[in-house]
């Protein structure tokens, strides 16, 4: 009898012992899985978080590569709808057709002075010069008189912006935004006091062309003009010069000359700035720039964006 309950004993104790493992077994699993369950999850939210955030990031990327080639402030229009560009030219408020049929099918350059009525008639004399087929003409009225040019017929073609007392590059910086004149291949910005019995636009275009300048001058006739660098003046023997050489005297250039005015000077009287050089240009411009004095000196960073636009 002792014998028999001893196994039994030992058999319940073995039952016991086995059941109190199997039950720390499955207690173990069922927190094991529940914490395996917690990290799974966690992995998962973590992914689609990650998930997210690349998508976020490539919608991101994708929006400014789209937005990269916008004009500030319009990152917010949807493509197609952006109009990057202006121009000067007038238009009708009726008979829109005919005003679409007038645009020219060919490159225009732009000519713009600051004049004043006393001067008209050299200022006639320059714009007759300039076929309106080709140039857009943008005066700048610094003494306040509009009405009295309305004699010339090309006054109802012109662009008028009269401001008492300012000079060219007030006007220029206010009113030649690189932006509102992309579409003219030249910018004229000259004086109203210029001569050009013998200066021919057409023929001076197509040299500054040939010779791949972007900020160029015509020379001076040293026989009627006051030349006050003798880079200006003209060499009947060349067609297009960019330096010059002086080996007496104050002011002396020679080859070893690297500045300006013995090499690369244009003179702030009658610029001419191709498309890309205005660009830069025009951020030079100072807001309270008169004379342009010293402007003239450093237009040699925005000679060279022609290799780089």
């Amino acid at each position: 009898m002792k014998q028999g309950s001893m196994n039994r004993s030992c058999l319940c104790s073995v039952l016991i012992t086995t059941a109190l493992i199997c039950g720390a077994y499955f207690i173990c699993n069922a927190y094991l899985a529940k914490d395996f369950k917690e990290k799974l999850l966690k992995w998962e939210i973590t992914d689609k978080m990650h998930n997210s955030t690349d998508k976020m990031q490539n919608a991101t990327t994708t929006s400014t590569c789209k937005n990269f080639n916008k004009p500030v402030g319009t990152e917010a229009l949807p493509q197609g709808i952006i109009e990057k560009t202006s121009n000067l030219e007038t238009q009708h408020l009726w008979n829109y057709d005919d005003t679409k049929k007038r645009r020219p099918n060919h490159s225009m350059s732009l000519l713009a002075m600051a004049v004043g009525i006393k001067q008209k008639e050299l200022v006639n004399k320059v714009i007759q010069k300039f076929p309106p087929r080709d140039f857009a003409v943008m005066l700048f009225h610094y003494d306040g008189v509009v009405d009295d040019w309305k004699q010339y017929p090309w006054n109802n073609h012109a662009i008028h912006v009269s401001v008492m007392n300012q000079t060219k590059w007030w006007f220029a910086k206010r009113f030649l935004h690189p932006d509102i004149v992309a579409e003219y291949e030249y910018i004229f910005l000259w004086d109203e006091d210029l001569g050009v019995g013998h200066f021919n636009p057409q023929r001076y275009l197509s040299i500054v062309k040939e010779e791949g300048l972007e900020i160029s001058q015509p020379a001076l006739d040293t026989s009627k003009s006051e030349v006050h660098h003798p880079i200006t003046a003209r060499q009947k023997k060349s067609k297009v010069h960019r330096r010059m050489y002086k080996y007496k005297g104050s002011g002396r250039c020679d080859d070893h000359s690297t500045n300006p005015p013995c090499i690369g000077w244009v003179e702030m009287m009658a610029p001419v700035f191709s498309r890309a050089a205005w660009r830069c240009s025009w951020y030079m411009i100072q807001n309270d720039l008169i004379h342009a004095w010293g402007l003239d000196t450093q237009l040699g960073y925005c000679a060279q964006v022609g290799f780089f636009f």
